[in-house]
């Protein structure tokens, strides 16, 4: 029954993570979506101000034409080369930027495509443009080659004639480009209006079918889990109880067992039965050299061929299931050897298993097993043992998870989340300056609503712990949190530490290390934050520094309802509770120092 609810509860965590996952992939697509069509709609847009000014400038370089024609005709007696020059220069730049505005120009980013009103006016223009500059190129022939002023008049009749018509339909394109740029941006906002609204609508679902409805789940699970607790109390207690009336009856098996732990015997194996690894003290029991290092393991257990098919045959049966059992082996001197072998399969890469095999070397035992079984309390005292560890753990870990997912989920996303609510429900689409307001409020809001559920998803047991230790986690910890909240956060092995230790040591260590960075970037508001650690023979130590507002450890140790005197004295009973110690330094606006010494036991 037990084993079921730890199923179960671990099925609710996975389908935990997918809702959060599915929560996060809408939102980010929503606003990928929303960034491509606005993107799409701006670039549209980029060139018209330019055209806008360019057919302004049309209409100018066309009068500029005009006026200079008037004064080589009427004004000078005799046209200058630079006259005519500059001319010639006005002129050459008015036909580019018309061929520009016409047909397109990459450099310029104009657009060869044109709406179909645009089209006509060109088309209506072209016959008159093309006038202005025909007979503009004449009048300049003529002042070159010096000919008649009569035939120059006639040559300025026409321009002037075609110049105001010119003005006139260039007033007609300029007024069509504003016209079309205004229906852009029109459109742009309408675009904008509707992914507000599926932006809201998507939040809204989310809220109700799945933020909502995981609510409800975390609420069932944390009922269930403080079920197990009461339960896993009451073992401890029986537990305890019938410990302290065996315990008269059972000294010299504790002496026994002693003597077993001390005496480990372990080696790695692969699944066709070749040694990997095995351990010095396996090795002298087994007579193991390097010259028997092409052997398998069965051969080099037994001398005696039966023993040797049976163990290989046993490896090639449990290879994926793992058996344990009492075997005899026959060494090299002909003496049988008895042995309480345990053989576990481990996945260390992806599809490739070893077997490892852990051995108590109990022919003493077996010698005296008719005291042992006079006292027939051996296979009790050791179930005893092993549920009262298994107990203290379960109680902690349920505690300890059910206090962060509760405080995560009401401080964090479910605050953010009544906070999107009541600002939804405030939109007064009628006012639009003030609704813009709260849309751009709304905005950082889902940002932060985004970050919240990454962080609750990424503060889930981390598979670094258990697969890795506590370096690897730690490491990741620091990178991760870094990512999230946009803060320097580094992490420093001083000291190559690459030990692994007890589960419930490391997830305690893991635990607070994560609880002082939070409180550093809560709290401390800090921008840098370096995590330490080093150790030495006896002694693991890790450091968290930030340089943060800090505070006076005397007020907070005086406010002990207070938040920040809460988090201090949980940290403190959770470092006791591994035989650690935490010191803590503050200087108010200089930072904190968080100092965790572990003991390492041997």
């Amino acid at each position: 029954m037990k084993k079921s609810n730890q199923e179960e509860d671990k099925i609710t965590f996975k389908n935990l993570r997918r809702l959060y996952f599915f929560a996060l992939l809408t939102i980010a697509l929503t606003i990928i979506v929303s960034q491509i069509l606005v993107q799409y709609n701006l670039n549209q847009q980029l060139s018209d101000s330019k055209i806008i000014n360019f057919s302004g400038k049309q209409r100018m370089l066309s009068q500029k034409i005009v006026k200079e024609v008037l004064i080589l005709h009427y004004v000078s007696d005799t046209a200058s080369t630079k006259q005519i020059s500059h001319l010639n220069e006005v002129l050459a730049l008015w036909k580019k930027n018309q061929n520009a505005l016409e047909n397109g120009s990459d450099s310029l980013a104009f657009p060869k495509e044109k709406s179909e009103t645009l089209s006509k006016l060109y088309l209506e223009i072209n016959p008159i443009f093309n006038k202005i500059a025909q007979t503009t190129d004449s009048f300049l022939l003529n002042l070159k080659q010096k000919k008649t002023t009569a035939e120059n008049q006639k040559f300025v009749n026409i321009i002037l004639e075609n110049e105001g018509i010119f003005l006139s339909k260039m007033n007609q394109i300029v007024t069509q480009y504003d016209l079309e740029a205004h229906e852009k941006v029109t459109e742009q906002r309408r675009i904008e209006y509707w992914i507000f609204g599926f932006t809201l609508l998507i939040l809204v679902l989310e809220f109700f079918f799945i933020f909502k409805p995981t609510n409800k789940k975390i609420e069932r699970l944390i009922t269930r889990l403080l079920s197990s607790e009461k339960k896993a109390l009451k073992l401890a207690y029986d537990t305890e109880i019938l410990s302290e009336i065996k315990e008269n009856s059972v000294k010299e098996l504790k002496s026994l067992n002693y003597a077993m732990e001390n005496t480990l015997l372990y080696c790695r194996i692969a699944p066709d039965g070749s040694i990997i690894h095995i351990g010095e003290k396996f090795a002298k029991l087994l007579n193991y050299t390097k010259f028997s290092s092409n052997k398998k393991f069965s051969e080099v257990l037994t001398v005696d061929e039966k023993e040797q098919t049976n163990f290989d045959r046993l490896i090639f049966e449990k290879q994926r299931s793992g058996w344990q059992g009492e075997i005899s082996i026959l060494n090299k001197e002909n003496e049988t050897i008895w042995l309480d072998l345990s053989m576990v399969p481990v996945m260390i890469k992806k599809d490739e298993l070893e077997l490892l095999i852990v051995c108590f070397n109990i022919t003493e035992r077996k010698k005296a097993q008719r005291e042992v079984e006079r006292l027939n309390l051996e296979n009790t005292t050791e179930k005893i043992n092993q549920q009262k560890i298994i107990s203290s753990k379960i109680v902690e870990n349920q505690e300890n998870e059910q206090n962060r997912i509760a405080k995560e989920i009401h401080d964090g996303i479910g605050q953010m989340l009544t906070g999107l609510k009541f600002s939804l429900e405030s939109i007064n689409l009628d006012d639009r300056e003030k609704s813009e307001q709260k849309i751009e409020y709304l905005k950082k809001l889902s940002l932060d609503i985004i970050k919240g559920v990454r962080t609750a998803t990424f503060n889930l047991m981390p598979p670094e712990l258990s697969d890795h230790g506590i370096v690897s986690s730690l490491a990741k910890l620091t990178q991760e949190l870094s990512k999230l909240t946009g803060k320097e956060i580094l992490f420093y092995n001083k000291t190559d530490f690459d030990r692994r230790l007890d589960s419930l040591i490391e997830i305690n260590i893991y635990r607070l290390t994560q609880e002082a960075i939070n409180n550093a970037i809560k709290y401390a508001e800090s921008s840098h934050i370096i995590v330490q650690l080093s150790h030495s023979e006896t002694l693991l130590s890790i450091i968290i520094d930030d340089n943060g507002k800090g505070f006076d450890i005397n007020s907070v140790d005086k406010k002990r309802n207070s938040e920040s005197g809460m988090g201090l004295l949980f940290m403190k009973e959770r470092i006791q509770y591994i035989n650690g110690r935490v010191f803590i330094n503050s200087i108010p606006g200089e930072g904190t120092r968080i100092t965790f010494n572990i003991p390492i036991l041997k």
